[in-house]
């Protein structure tokens, strides 16, 4: 995979993947960012091939941060009670 794929992927996922749903539906907003993911990578001119090629399905790997972050968010809500 390319520098500029890799850079493009950490930076979008830096930007767009917080957790914004409840654990219930992390798996229909990672649907929804992985494509949103894969249009933003082709106007990049960045096959999502390239992407995958390094990191398997970008879907599960999104709903992987998604979950991520989610038991952060969880976690820094019970340290503040």
């Amino acid at each position: 995979m390319s520098e500029h794929a890799i850079e493009f992927l950490q930076e979008w996922i830096g930007e767009k993947v917080h957790c914004h749903a409840s654990p219930d539906r992390i798996e229909k907003q990672a649907e929804t960012l992985a494509r949103e993911c894969a249009a933003k990578a082709a106007e990049a001119g960045i096959p999502l091939e390239d992407i995958q090629e390094e990191v398997g399905d970008i879907q599960e790997l999104i709903a992987s941060r998604l979950e991520e972050a989610a038991e952060e968010e969880k976690n820094s809500g019970e340290s503040a009670q």
